[in-house]
């Protein structure tokens, strides 16, 4: 089928060149004689095609532009003869050849074309989508795409069933689906970075390298000829499906004058800055060298599947029961594990239970992890902390820089705060340790979502990093949305 869907769609330029060629009358020139072909007064106006909608589909068709290049044959044909000829594509060719021309992108967007492919391909309408109802039959402006999005949506859904197994089994310390990268492997996704310039240009990256972790991976983009910082307008990253139709869901959308960056750390030949939340961008002789964006597991594969080229994939609410015996609800029970890693090596992995915010001050509910004066919960960390890169021939590692992967589980065991970002430490000119002979440093980071403070000791001798106080702060904002509560700040 999809052969001579192909061969009628390669052999229409040919008949269409027969079509125009004009019919000589007899006795004249040397072809042979034929029938003329009836002219448009003849025929009472503008002919229909075979299979043309019924009164209760009568709609508007899509326009010819009146700027078509008279060279341009298939463009010069009524809309009704284009849009039965796409009716003869598949889906996958009715996709690319939206991205022929405007003309082509507006008829491939037809409503009523793709309502016929939803029914052909389900059999069956359906009354609502979440708590939207859909119009039982194509709208009167055939361009609005309403059943192709429709069509999109159910195979997504699907796809999203198909892979639900493998994603039920939680792993028992990063409350997460312990399948994960297998399914992100098996879905065979690419990463895709657009970066938007001030001259309205449009610098598409396809990744260079990409890095699985525990809880977290990391994507880096780099080679080619990037544009420079200051004529980035915008940055936007998209998970790609290529075998479906090179499918896009946008992941992440980062305004440049929303989200100005910070310097986090150099060695000899790069700087690296980081943008909220995840981004790492090295400067190189103060252009562009390489972008890194590092991205937690949680709902990633839904955020692939689910999304749309438009509008990144929104998480559904899923507060608990409210529990009005308990007067700290919402307040204890937590659950957290906390990673340091960089691009190849975990340099810290802990798992702490039961957490309870002691107190709130300032809008945040502080939740000590680690504390100082109690030497049996504190860490050492392998290794030295630094973050490693890479440009094509040129390799480096900037150091007191990591990634950060943070998970934190509320009472249900259900993901509350989720996090993975670049962070720095920085050393502490008054120390401020009483247990270890070294040298302090501290890590602090903020976010509207709430706060992490790392207090750490370099144990010179040792050549080795002690974690030695581990404090989060979480936005009472944020705990009062999720568990319905009323808590004041």
């Amino acid at each position: 089928m999809a052969e001579r869907k192909s061969e009628i769609f390669r052999s229409f330029p040919q008949a269409l060149n027969k079509w125009n060629q004009p019919v000589l009358e007899q006795g004249r020139g040397r072809g042979r004689p034929g029938p003329r072909r009836p002219s448009r007064r003849q025929t009472g106006g503008r002919s229909r095609c075979p299979e043309a909608p019924t009164d209760n589909e009568k709609a508007e068709f899509p326009k010819v532009r009146s700027s078509v290049s008279k060279e341009n044959l298939v463009e010069r044909l009524p809309s009704e003869i284009l849009l039965k000829i796409l009716s003869y594509l598949d889906v996958s060719s009715l996709f690319c050849i939206s991205h022929v021309s405007k003309l082509f992108y507006q008829l491939a967007n037809d409503d009523f074309m793709w309502y016929r492919i939803y029914m052909s391909e389900f059999g069956w309408k359906p009354k609502a989508v979440g708590n939207v109802a859909v119009k039982m039959e194509p709208a009167e402006d055939r361009s609005t795409g309403c059943w192709k999005w429709m069509y999109f949506r159910m195979m997504t859904g699907q796809e999203m069933n198909k892979w639900r197994g493998a994603l039920r089994d939680i792993g028992p310390f990063t409350g997460l689906p312990q399948q994960t990268e297998w399914v992100l492997r098996n879905l065979n996704v690419s990463w895709e970075l657009m970066l938007h310039t001030q001259r309205g240009q449009v610098v598409v990256l396809e990744q260079s390298r990409g890095y699985y972790l525990e809880s977290s991976m990391i994507v880096h983009w780099s080679g080619g000829c990037l544009p420079s910082y200051q004529h980035i307008n915008s940055i936007q990253l998209y998970g790609v499906r290529k075998e479906k139709l090179a499918w896009r869901s946008l992941i992440l959308n980062l305004d440049m004058e929303t989200h100005p960056y910070e310097v986090i750390g150099k060695d000899g030949k790069i700087r690296l800055a980081c943008l909220s939340p995840g981004v790492v961008i090295g400067f190189w002789t103060g252009n562009v060298a390489f972008i890194m964006i590092s991205l937690h597991f949680h709902r990633l594969v839904e955020k692939i599947l689910l999304g749309s080229p438009v509008c990144p994939y929104s998480e559904p609410l899923d507060r608990p029961p409210v529990d009005d015996s308990d007067p700290k609800f919402g307040l204890h029970g937590y659950t957290l594990h906390f990673v340091l890693h960089n691009t190849r090596t975990q340099i810290m992995s802990g798992h702490f239970r039961r957490l309870s915010c002691s107190t709130i001050q300032q809008g945040l509910a502080e939740m000590k992890v680690i504390s100082r004066t109690n030497v049996s919960q504190h860490r050492s960390l392998s290794g030295s902390i630094r973050l490693p890169w890479k440009r094509e021939k040129l390799e480096g590692s900037v150091e007191n820089c990591c990634i950060m992967t943070l998970t934190l589980l509320d009472d249900f065991q259900k993901p509350f705060w989720c996090v993975s970002t670049p962070v720095t430490i920085s050393m502490v000119k008054k120390s401020q340790s009483f247990d270890y002979s070294g040298t302090d440093f501290l890590m602090v980071y903020r976010s509207s979502e709430g706060q992490v403070k790392m207090k750490l000791v370099w144990l010179k001798e040792q050549q080795q990093f002690f974690l030695v106080g581990l404090t989060l702060y979480v936005s009472i904002l944020k705990v009062n949305a999720h568990f319905s509560t009323k808590y004041k700040s």
